[in-house]
C-alpha cells in the first residue's frame, strides 16, 4: 500500500481520505548544527520519524511532502540557516492544510522538528479547524507518547541542557539515519546557555518558566548546545523506534476522536 503523498495517483488520494487516512504533516528548518552535523539535521530526523511511523500503518496514515523551511531568524549569524518569516510560515502552513482538507483529509497532524516552530505549529492547526472543520493537530516529535522516556533511559548528558541541539539527542538520530554525514571528531561538548533561577532549556527535560531565545551566536561558539559526543547510532536507533511508536499512537487516537459539532449559540 503506498503511504507516501507524492507517490500517490489523484484517484489514490481520494481514495486515502474516503478512508479516513490522517495526513501527517513534517515540518522542520534549515540551521547550523554545530560542526559535526549538517545544516538539514532538524528536517532530516523529522521526515525520518515521519517516514518510519507512517510506514507502520500505511491503512491509517499518508505522509505528506515535509515543509521545508521553518522560523530560525536567531540563527542567522551562523552560515547556513534559511529562515521565513513568522507570518509566511503560518499561511504557508495553513495553506498546506487547507489543501489537504479540501481533497477530502478529516483528520490533519503535523510533526514538527524545530523547536522555534512550535508556537507557530499551533497556530497553523487552530486555524485549520477554524477554516475548514478538519482536525488538526501539532507535536514536537520529541514530545510524541514514549519518546522523552526512552531518551531519559539513554542519557549519558546533563539532566538540563544536555540534550537541546545538535546534542546527544540529534546526534544519536542522526548517527542511526545517516552516519555517513556525521563527523564526531568535530564534536564537542558546549553547555552556554546560561541557566538562571527560573530560565533553562533542554528538549528532554523540559524549559523553565522564564521562556525567551537569544541571538544563537551569544549562546554557543560551535553552535552546539549540550553533549554530543555522549551520542550513539545504537541510542538513536532506540530513539527513532520510540518516536515512530508515539506518532503512530497519535495518528490512532486523532483517526478514533468523534468529530465535532459545531453550535451557534447567538
Amino acid at each position: 500500500m503506498k503511504f507516501r503523498y507524492g507517490e500517490m495517483t489523484w484517484p489514490q488520494i481520494r481514495d486515502a481520505a474516503a478512508a479516513a487516512r490522517v495526513a501527517v504533516v513534517p515540518i522542520a528548518t534549515i540551521e547550523d548544527h554545530g560542526l559535526h552535523l549538517p545544516v538539514d539535521t532538524d528536517l532530516r530526523l523529522c521526515a525520518a520519524v515521519c517516514e518510519e511511523a507512517v510506514s507502520r500503518a500505511p491503512d491509517r496514515a499518508v505522509l505528506v511532502p515535509a515543509i521545508n523551511h521553518g522560523y530560525s531568524p536567531h540563527h542567522m549569524d551562523f552560515p547556513g540557516p534559511i529562515t521565513i518569516s513568522a507570518e509566511t510560515l503560518i499561511r504557508y502552513g495553513v495553506d498546506v492544510c487547507k489543501s489537504l482538507a479540501h481533497h477530502g483529509f478529516k483528520r490533519i497532524l503535523i510533526v514538527n522538528g524545530h523547536g522555534s516552530n512550535t508556537p507557530f505549529v499551533d497556530i497553523i492547526a487552530r486555524l485549520t479547524v477554524v477554516e475548514t472543520g478538519a482536525l488538526a493537530a501539532g507535536v514536537n516529535y520529541w514530545a510524541a507518547p514514549g519518546v522523552r522516556e526512552a531518551a531519559e533511559s539513554l542519557r549519558e548528558s546533563e539532566k538540563i541542557g544536555g540534550m537541546n541541539h545538535a546534542c546527544e539527542f540529534e546526534t544519536s538520530l542522526y548517527l542511526a539515519i545517516a552516519p555517513e554525514l556525521v563527523d564526531m571528531s568535530q564534536a564537542v561538548h558546549e553547555l552556554s546557555h546560561r541557566p538562571t533561577k527560573n530560565y533553562w532549556t533542554d528538549l528532554i527535560g523540559g524549559d523553565g518558566p522564564l521562556t525567551m531565545m537569544e541571538p544563537w551566536s551569544a549562546l554557543t561558539e560551535s553552535g552546539v548546545m549540550g553533549d554530543p559526543t555522549k551520542a550513539s547510532a545504537e541510542k538513536g536507533r532506540t530513539l527513532l523506534d520510540a518516536a515512530a511508536n508515539g506518532v503512530i499512537e497519535l495518528i490512532d487516537e486523532m483517526r478514533a476522536r468523534e468529530p465535532a459539532i459545531r453550535r451557534d449559540h447567538h
